[in-house]
């Protein structure tokens, strides 16, 4: 617990965000990450919790799951927090923590390093004499949410499942909005095999695969319907060897946003089921939703508005907002209470000017607790 008269000094919290901050840990650096996964393991020594640290696998780092002495027999509380981060090793050079006004920088440090450490300090703060908190707490820190999630997936949905509420400690938006709706994300690989041939000697024996591609792109692209809110992205593509050899080979990764499941299944559907127009070429999709929509729900929407009154308790207003981008939050919301966004104001996320303001770190770090010890 902190060593000044305000448990929330912003200063000490800052001091450590920026620890956790100059620890770089991009996704696809365990043992980077796992460095992180040991000092916030170390933070909860002599606190009445249980630690437990899950190795990492496919190339991922540890994942570790904190859980309150008390409370454990019945639902309770499960914290999101990702350990993780998009910019790579080396970035630190470029983005280095600095403070200037309100806005520290840092790579990761908005998203989501900022909020998991509030989150951290308060659940360290209601382990302490004058803490209490009706509810067990379970923190789970993980690894690869920066990818989809793939190793600490089935990890989140099982404690999702045995928890009450679920706070995600996700960057807040726009101005400190909590976030209670986000859209599904799929992502698919297309490819396509056609026939090579000598583009000039004997153009007429080839079947172009990028040609095919043109095809699938321009049917992707068609699918875009911003009215609805489903966004279709063609985000990579690759394809041919040679100018003069007609492309027997092409590539496309491709990004789906959904609002809702019935959405969602329209749509993939209809990317799986893309088909070749041109006769000797095939075209096959793999992929599938990687994050289920989280869909505003009455269970959601009543702890949002417990938020709000806390907020308003300590002195600030607190709104909600829908967000395209998919979070962890996406794999509970459909069966528990999720609130997500509760992580610090700041912007510039994945960028080469992240940053949190300053100013928001007490009073996020305030709400998480209170969240904590007013939850039944």
């Amino acid at each position: 617990m902190s060593g000044t008269s305000n448990p929330f000094d912003t200063a000490t919290i800052l001091d450590g965000i920026r620890r956790w901050v100059e620890i770089e840990t991009p996704t696809e650096a365990p043992e980077q990450v796992n460095k992180l996964v040991s000092l916030v393991a170390e933070g909860y020594r002599e606190l009445p919790v249980s630690v437990e640290r899950i190795p990492g696998t496919n190339g991922c780092g540890d994942h570790l799951a904190v859980r309150s002495a008390w409370g454990q027999d019945q639902p309770g509380i499960l914290v999101l927090s990702h350990l993780d981060t998009v910019h790579p090793l080396g970035f630190i050079e470029r983005l280095p923590f600095r403070v200037e006004g309100d806005s520290a920088f840092g790579p990761g440090i908005y998203d989501m390093k900022g909020g998991g450490y509030v989150a951290y300090h308060a659940f360290r703060e209601i382990c302490g004499p004058t803490g209490r908190a009706p509810l067990g707490i379970t923190h789970l820190f993980t690894s690869d949410e920066e990818i989809g999630s793939p190793t600490s997936r089935a990890l989140i949905e099982a404690e999702g499942r045995k928890a009450k509420y679920v706070l995600v400690t996700e960057p807040a938006r726009d101005g400190g909005k909590i976030v209670t709706g986000r859209k599904g994300v799929g992502r698919f690989d297309v490819v396509i095999k056609g026939v090579p041939a000598h583009a000039g000697l004997r153009p007429e024996d080839g079947r172009s695969a990028v040609r095919e591609l043109a095809n699938v792109i321009l049917t992707l692209e068609a699918m875009n319907d911003l009215e609805r809110g489903v966004t279709v992205n063609v985000g990579v593509v690759r394809g041919g060897t040679r100018p003069n050899v007609t492309p027997e080979e092409a590539y496309a990764e491709v990004d789906l946003r959904v609002p809702t499941i019935a959405d969602a299944d329209e749509f993939v559907a209809r990317i799986l089921g893309l088909a070749s127009r041109t006769e000797g070429v095939s075209v096959k999709v793999v992929g599938e939703l990687n994050r289920p929509p989280y869909e505003k729900n009455k269970a959601g929407s009543a702890l949002f508005e417990h938020a709000r009154n806390l907020a308003a308790e300590l002195g600030f207003d607190l709104l909600d907002t829908y967000t395209g981008g998919g979070s962890d939050g996406n794999f509970t919301a459909a069966r528990t209470a999720t609130l997500d966004g509760l992580g610090v104001d700041g912007q510039g996320a994945h960028t080469h000017y992240e940053q949190l303001y300053v100013s928001s770190i007490e009073p996020r770090a305030r709400l998480l607790y209170r969240l904590y010890q007013t939850l039944r």
